[in-house]
């Protein structure tokens, strides 16, 4: 039997034999796209490729493409574990061709792979074309041979693929195969008229050959591309003889696993493998989530983590395991697929770690929320009620951390449906009061500003690594919305485009480059340049005087004092990023940064706060290794040997097949298109300002190098100074002076409390002579006046003095403390079987607007009518008498 990991190896190797460039799978989460939540398909990091906007160096492709779907028409999440081919994560093998072959050679080469390569029978396959692709129809049984009574000629809805409203977009074919009669849902199952899994969909082959406009009109792409998408889960499951992807070896070995760890046995009872099935199918997306760089959280794309990771653990909860297993799970998952990704391996610990918390967080709360759940459902149930509202389904979520899917699971068991719509409601009216942190990617698309440019082909040669000044012709000019000018005038903010540029354009953290355009007419402010796409930098200029002309030669010149400072900060940035692997762990991946030439940022990915300890350490390393003055590397090689060698690379961003690599020897290799120093030694120095957390598994680090270093140990030294000065100390003795300062603080408040105290019971001496009969009983009813800071302590210390010399009887001492009434109850022993002190504060106590209890012996009460105490006493004597 041909394994999972055979069928992916082999589609790789088959397209690589046939001139295809193997493309390592982009991360989960989609770079410059600010339309997807997650990578869902194999084509979304070719997008830019196939809106003509970037040129990858290739024109065929192949790739198994890590996928995510968590909801809409691809997948709902309730079906995942009880149907079976909807899963959260999955691959997507897929061969591209941009403008090279087309129909014919992509028909040859699915056919050719699955019959020859993966042996399937001819006779069984079956193809699905567009209704009115005539072309396709006859290059399928051209190249094929197959009959034309296994071709389905399908509509727009099944059979036509577009990128959106307007873009690139073709007829598409879908390859199926006749898995049997036995699996037929009747009679007339045919493709097209049924969706059950007799004939099953395996292959999909998209012809991009349109460009359609916005009114509609196809028109013809003058170079036709293809893309396809093979599910690795489904062909595994047909080349492995079995009906349901998880009984593959993609999902069996963690289904037996989790089946063995819950003493239950797969295949004898449905809800049970469902549990297993939700299990392996959520123990797969996690560790690729966190892999990625996602971590669990209440927005987001760390939201739905969250979901996966509590929905799992809920159903181990069914199958009676009480203590956090799904870590486990994700253990065998990534010994299972470490080896086809291996950035699961490099963060195998942090995984682990990650989800353990999750489960351990959600452990403290189910049982409150499960219970909570039960008691809404027997209300429903007594009201003849089958709607769970909004409303509670919220309340499980805000206080518990119930993901609606697991209110669903739990309603859809005991015959209740969920008012999602208003749970939808709720949680708009939160986000909208806090501000959501998402959305989309967080990032702006400034592709689309300049694609008709990017269109056309127009690039930018950027030479700012060797020079910082250049000579180069204005290619175009563009104001702000986006029209060409043939001239820019003096005061016009103006986007300018020159042939080549020394001017960075802001990326990969770094801010754009500052400067000059100098021509013999005028002359340009650059505050800033941008980078919308590969080999392309847009100037963001302010004439400041005469006139900029298109096609006019010019002098490009970069404030060398910006570029030097920004250098600094980035390459400190990578010292810094290898530290914190160093110090906290191969987890640590960067998550963001800022470059500028005042500050460096740097976010990555760590679960808990750093140590005052850690930091020391960290700042340590960073200034040995610019005390060291060592030198900084940069070299351009293949994608593939810079990983080889142990370059680090950024989850977040896409590679060329040629990359950059920064290295300073023994200490940091990383994977970069920003300027950086020549030697360490020019950073100067190195501090830490802050760190921080910004976001559930997201740490902060703030930091300073050279003049803004200098000026921080300087500032700091200033207010020690200061300080010192007004503590009447030494610098050094600031610490210990401080301490006896708290420490007198400390003693002086302690005998202000004694001395409050002290004051409140210069009245006591006379209270036992206010002592009253009441029904034969000693009663004694008192209103105190107490200092204000002394509270109910100043009540007990009344209480307690007298307690000692009273003997037999009941007392009532009240007192009113801001704005509050205080109440406080004795009963002696011999009058306890008759009454208690709390069965008293309690009819006593709402005089007061309030309630009570405690002991027999003493109770207090607060209330917050401070008028009634004088009712209270009274009431507190007429019940001790009638008693």
């Amino acid at each position: 039997m041909i394994s999972a990991a055979e069928i992916r190896r082999s589609f790789l190797d088959y397209f690589a034999r046939n001139g295809h460039q193997i493309v390592p799978s982009s991360p989960l989460v989609p770079k410059d796209d600010p339309s997807l939540l997650f990578t869902n398909a194999g084509m979304v990091q070719f997008k830019k490729v196939f809106l003509g906007q970037e040129k990858p160096g290739y024109d065929r492709a192949v790739t198994s493409q890590k996928c995510l779907r968590v909801g809409g028409k691809h997948n709902d999440l309730e079906n995942v574990g009880r149907t079976a081919r909807h899963h959260t994560f999955f691959e997507m093998l897929g061969n591209f061709s941009f403008g090279d072959y087309f129909k014919e050679q992509a028909i040859a080469y699915a056919w050719d792979f699955l019959t020859r390569e993966l042996g399937l029978p001819k006779e069984r396959l079956y193809v699905s074309v567009f209704e009115d692709d005539d072309e396709a129809e006859e290059l399928w049984q051209k190249v094929t041979g197959i009959p034309k009574e296994r071709i389905y000629r399908l509509g727009e809805d099944e059979n036509f693929w577009a990128m959106g409203d307007t873009g690139p977009c073709g007829p598409c074919s879908e390859v199926l195969i006749d898995q049997g009669s036995h699996m037929a849902c009747g009679p007339d199952c045919e493709i097209g008229v049924c969706e059950c899994d007799r004939y099953l969909e395996i292959w999909n082959l998209v012809f991009m050959q349109y460009n359609r406009d916005e009114s509609g009109q196809l028109n013809p792409l003058p170079k036709p591309s293809i893309d396809t998408g093979l599910g690795l889960e489904r062909i595994a499951a047909v080349c492995q003889g079995v009906y349901s992807n998880f009984d593959t070896d993609l999902f069996s070995g963690l289904i037996q696993s989790m089946a063995y760890k819950a003493k239950v046995e797969y295949g004898r009872d449905h809800e049970t493998d469902t549990a297993l099935r939700v299990i392996a199918d959520h123990s797969r997306a996690a560790p690729f989530m966190i892999a990625d760089g996602i971590l669990p959280s209440n927005e987001g794309r760390g939201y739905v983590l969250r979901r996966l990771i509590r929905r799992a653990y809920r159903f181990g909860r069914f199958l009676g395991l009480t203590e956090p297993f799904l870590y486990d799970a994700c253990g065998q998952l990534i010994s299972e697929m470490g080896h086809a990704y291996p950035e699961l391996k490099k963060s195998e610990d942090f995984i682990a770690k990650v989800v353990h918390q999750e489960e351990e967080n959600f452990n403290k709360t189910l049982d409150k929320g499960l219970k909570m759940l039960e008691e809404e459902f027997e209300r429903l149930s007594a009201a003849g009620e089958t709607l769970v509202p909004g409303e509670v389904i919220f309340r499980l979520y805000d206080t518990y951390g119930f993901p609606v899917d697991i209110v669903r699971d739990l309603a859809e068991r005991r015959q209740f449906q969920v008012d999602e719509a208003g749970f939808d409601e709720r949680m708009r009216d939160q986000r909208n009061r806090s501000k959501a942190s998402w959305a989309g990617s967080g990032e702006i698309d400034l592709a689309s500003e300049f694609s008709e440019l990017l269109e056309s082909g127009m690039r930018t040669a950027f030479v700012g690594y060797d020079d910082l000044q250049t000579s180069s012709r204005i290619v175009s000019i563009m104001d702000g919305q986006g029209r060409s000018l043939k001239s820019a005038d003096q005061g016009q903010r103006v986007y300018i485009i020159t042939a080549q540029t020394p001017f960075y354009g802001e990326g990969g953290g770094q801010v754009g480059d500052t400067g000059h355009l100098l021509s013999d007419t005028g002359m340009a402010k650059v505050v800033d340049a941008l980078k919308p796409a590969q080999n392309f930098i847009v100037h963001v200029a302010v004439i400041e005087k005469g006139r900029l002309e298109t096609d006019q030669e010019i002098n490009l010149r970069v404030d060398e004092g910006q570029r030097v400072a920004t250098a600094r900060n980035h390459t400190c940035t990578h010292l810094l990023h290898a530290a914190l692997r160093k110090e906290l762990g191969e987890h640590v991946n960067q998550s963001g940064s800022l470059v500028s030439p005042n500050r460096l940022r740097f976010d990555f990915t760590h679960i808990e706060p750093m140590t005052p300890e850690q930091i020391a350490r960290v700042e340590e390393d960073v200034n040995r290794a610019i005390m060291a003055d060592m030198p900084v590397n940069s070299r351009m090689m293949p994608f593939d040997q810079a990983q080889q060698e142990g370059a680090v690379a950024l989850f977040s961003e896409k590679y060329a097949d040629e990359v950059r690599v920064i290295e300073v020897p023994g200490v940091s290799k990383e994977l970069c298109g920003g300027t950086h120093l020549g030697a360490t030694g020019q950073i100067g120095s190195f501090c830490i300002l802050s760190e921080t957390g910004i976001a559930a598994g997201i740490r902060r680090i703030e930091a300073a190098t050279g003049w803004n270093s200098l000026e921080h140990f300087q500032s700091q030294r200033s207010r020690l100074a200061e300080a010192s000065a007004q503590l009447k100390t030494q610098p050094e003795n600031v610490p210990e002076r401080i301490g006896e300062l708290q420490e007198q603080l400390r003693k002086t408040l302690k005998e202000k409390e004694q001395l409050e105290s002290q004051q409140a019971s210069v009245g006591r001496r006379d209270l036992l002579q206010e002592v009253e009969e009441a029904g034969g009983r000693r009663v004694l009813a008192a209103h105190l006046d107490l200092p204000q800071s002394s509270g109910m302590k100043g009540l007990r210390a009344v209480m307690d003095d007298l307690r000692t010399r009273f003997g037999s009887g009941a007392i009532l001492l009240a007192a009113e403390n801001e704005g509050k009434a205080m109440l406080l109850l004795y009963v002696s022993q011999d009058l306890q079987e008759r009454f208690t002190a709390p069965e008293l504060i309690k009819q006593v106590a709402g005089e007061v607007g309030g309630s009570g209890g405690g002991r027999p012996d003493l109770a207090q009460a607060g209330g917050n009518d401070p008028e009634g105490i004088e009712r209270a006493l009274q009431k507190f004597k007429t019940l001790v008498a009638e008693v």
